[in-house]
Formats: C-alpha cells, sequence, structure tokens
C-alpha cells in the first residue's frame, strides 16, 4: 500500500513538471512570435512592406518610380507584397515553434496552422506572374 502510495506520489509530481514545463514553452513560443515581423520587397524594389506579428502593415515604403503605375495596378502590386511578407512572418512562426514547443506537439499544429491558413505562401507561378506584371 506504501509502495502505490510513493508511485502516485512521484507520478503526480512528474506529470506537474511536465505541465508546468509545456506551459513554459508555451508562453516562451508567445514572447516569441509577438517580437516577430515579416518583410517584403516588389522584385524591381519599388515596394517594401513590414508586417506585425498578426499580420498587419507595420510599415510600407515605396519608390518614386510606382508613381507611373495606374492607381489599379499600384494597388496589385502592394497587396502581393503585403501577401508575401505575410507569407514570410508564418514561416518565422513555424520556426519558432519548431524551436519552443515542436511542430509536432498539438500546440505546435494549431499555431502553425492558424498561420498558414491566414498568410499562405504564394505559389511560384502567382510569385513569376506578378514578377512579370512589375517589370
Amino acid at each position: 500500500m506504501v509502495r502505490d502510495i510513493d508511485d502516485a506520489e512521484a507520478w503526480l509530481e512528474s506529470w506537474t513538471a511536465g505541465v508546468s514545463a509545456q506551459a513554459e514553452r508555451a508562453a516562451a513560443l508567445s514572447r516569441r512570435v509577438a517580437a516577430l515581423t515579416g518583410s517584403a520587397t516588389s522584385t524591381d524594389r519599388s515596394i517594401k512592406v513590414s508586417v506585425g506579428a498578426s499580420g498587419q502593415v507595420e510599415g510600407l515604403e515605396l519608390d518614386d518610380r510606382v508613381q507611373r503605375l495606374p492607381g489599379a495596378e499600384l494597388a496589385r502590386q502592394i497587396m502581393t507584397v503585403m501577401r508575401a511578407a505575410q507569407a514570410h512572418l508564418a514561416a518565422q512562426v513555424a520556426g519558432e515553434v519548431q524551436a519552443t514547443v515542436g511542430a509536432d506537439t498539438e500546440t505546435g499544429r494549431a499555431v502553425i496552422n492558424s498561420f498558414e491558413s491566414r498568410f499562405p505562401r504564394q505559389d511560384d507561378d502567382e510569385t513569376e506572374r506578378d514578377a512579370a506584371r512589375e517589370r
């Protein structure tokens, strides 16, 4: 009977330590993600966009060359670069997840999925089409 109690206490201590460690890793991930920014630049370097940890635009730099573009084309190019910056952010988040909680954990998969679903990578065809339009 005493052995059963000792085993139960040891299991409870181990479980508590595991939960505490997992909580600390999740808190570290949250701090690291909050400090991230993503950025991207158009192929001709006339547009640069920086986004914060939640994907919001924090910086937009436009070269004087963009004044020659029709408004609709300028808007499209800004949106393309913004999406690339957000996709860059999502890739950084995946790296932070791997370094803290692990990409194979439930928390890691949930965080990665959240960012990738909101900020998907642009496929090579879309990027190539955009680059051709920018020339």
